[in-house]
């Protein structure tokens, strides 16, 4: 037995661990359980060996370590201001005034629940659905940063395996938790805003068990007792505010559409375009690559052209990169000394513009 001393003292370390954490009882009942299943491996007459024991314990090991991880006890101060959350929506989104008028009402809502103790969680989930880059995952950034609360994204697209957000059994060689977990314990808050990106875009093949698995997370009689096949533990997900974006929703299950309230995402125009990028975009792109506004100066009669250089596009994620284009241009031709302020103009915009 002297070979299976360093063994023990490690799981008295973890023993010690599970002491001094704040687990829900049967949560610390259940893990000294099975260090007593894991001692009885480190004997020899149970027939495992010393190599089964190690294994036993480092997934034991991990699995303690994923469990003291999560924020059973930890929650994040919530600001409940509507007016700095106005200011806040109109600091990071031009225009879209009848979204961030519904996302304030919104908004409004939680703060009067959270001020009188109600169930927060029976709020219907917000879902914003609209063409791409028209700004639906920014939206989902500025109301946790308007609630002060931490921000977790779950990308959705290409989602095939409903394991991938409800984890996989300790019994599977690859076991590891769920997305849903994951994004918790990287929180480190119980009342994390959580986006769940992209919901019309899992694969068939997953579609229905996901969608299954969603409509527990977002239903607040049974999300207070989510349960990943990793942790093996029901975990209280009912302070989490769960925010869904679609492009449509011709995709998701008819029982996630009952519990999502639908904020459509209306395209950008002509002239809302042009403000976003001069006053938005374009100091923001200039700053990354390394220019100062007089290295760098574009006519105002050349936006048009910028904004739609192969025809109409609702979002903006184009137009980004077409200011990004010009911009690494223009630092190209500074470094080379070809010039040490570039002007864009109607004659040499196409110059400028990525092809």
């Amino acid at each position: 037995m002297d070979s299976n001393v360093p063994l023990e003292s490690k799981i008295k370390e973890i023993e010690a661990k599970i002491k001094a954490a704040s687990l829900p009882a049967g949560l610390a009942e259940k893990l000294n359980e099975e260090i007593s299943v894991l001692r009885l491996s480190l004997n020899p007459t149970a027939g495992s060996g010393q190599g089964g024991a190690f294994m036993n314990f480092e997934n034991f090991s991990n699995y303690v370590n994923y469990i003291l991880s999560l924020p059973f006890n930890k929650v994040t101060p919530d600001i409940l201001d509507i007016v700095k959350a106005k200011e806040i929506l109109d600091k990071n989104h031009y225009g879209l005034t009848s979204v961030k008028n519904v996302i304030l009402e919104y908004l409004s809502s939680l703060i009067l629940n959270i001020n009188n103790q109600n169930n927060i969680a029976r709020s219907p989930i917000i879902c914003l659905v609209g063409l791409v880059g028209t700004g639906k995952t920014t939206l989902a950034y500025s109301i946790a940063e308007s609630l002060g609360r931490k921000f977790e994204r779950i990308p959705l697209g290409g989602m095939g395996d409903a394991s991938d957000l409800r984890g996989k059994s300790r019994a599977s060689l690859d076991a590891e938790p769920g997305l849903v977990i994951k994004s918790l314990i990287h929180a480190q808050s119980r009342n994390a805003v959580v986006l769940l990106d992209e919901l019309d875009r899992i694969t068939d093949a997953g579609r229905k068990d996901i969608m299954g698995v969603l409509v527990e997370l977002l239903d607040p009689e049974q999300n207070k007792a989510f349960t990943d096949h990793y942790v093996d533990f029901p975990f209280d997900m009912s302070k989490v505010l769960f925010i869904a974006t679609a492009n449509n929703t011709t995709n998701i299950a008819t029982a996630v559409l009952d519990r999502l309230q639908i904020i459509q995402m209306p395209s950008y125009t002509d002239e809302e375009k042009t403000v976003i990028a001069q006053k938005y975009l374009f100091p923001g792109v200039l700053k990354q690559t390394g220019l100062v506004e007089t290295q760098l100066i574009i006519s105002p009669t050349v936006w048009p052209t910028i904004i739609r250089p192969l025809g109409f596009d609702s979002g903006i994620r184009s137009l980004q990169r077409s200011i990004e284009g010009i911009c690494r241009k223009a630092a190209r031709m500074i470094v080379e000394g070809k010039d040490q302020s570039i002007n864009v103009t109607a004659q040499n915009v196409k110059d400028f513009l990525p092809t």
